[in-house]
């Protein structure tokens, strides 16, 4: 067996594996502490949010804004009528309505036995709103538009027949 007497640096060897193993540790926790968990703080640096309604009733669907450079931001239209866009374009920007599930075709409920279908409504049991009327549904006919400018800002979306 070998001892410490055998190996005179054996010493030397054992405080570099335990300052290895600090070492090791410290850089490991910069890292963490430098790249960060999850997104930036503080979320979204700009937003726009608001209501979306027709007639007065609130719009199913998805909201989305396209900026001049061509990118586009999208999100749904919550039950109750409000959408939020993170981070748009900031600039002028076309805004898009699209009902039922972003253009695609909802589904019709199942119809059950000897009776009428049943009415769509969310979780809430609420109504989820009507459809936008098609000139709002594409880029090149909507005539739709808003100034994006840093930070949160609050914009309702009006939409008529």
């Amino acid at each position: 067996m070998l001892t410490a007497e055998a190996l005179p640096h054996a010493h030397w060897f054992r405080s570099c594996r335990v300052l290895g193993c600090a070492s090791l540790f410290l850089f490991v926790v910069s890292l963490v502490g430098v790249s960060g968990c999850g997104g930036p703080k503080g979320g979204a640096k700009n937003q726009v949010r608001g209501k979306v309604t027709l007639n007065g009733e609130n719009v199913a669907g998805t909201v989305s804004f396209i900026g001049t450079d061509g990118q586009e931001k999208s999100t749904p239209i919550t039950p109750d009528g409000m959408y939020t866009i993170s981070d748009p374009t900031i600039g002028q920007v076309k805004i898009v309505v699209k009902g039922g599930l972003g253009g695609i075709a909802p589904v019709a409920p199942a119809m059950p036995k000897g009776g009428a279908p049943m009415p769509t409504t969310s979780p809430g049991g609420t109504s989820q709103g009507v459809a936008p009327p098609e000139k709002y549904t594409r880029a090149e006919t909507t005539p739709l538009t808003y100034e994006v400018k840093a930070g949160t800002h609050t914009y309702d979306i009006t939409l008529t027949r």
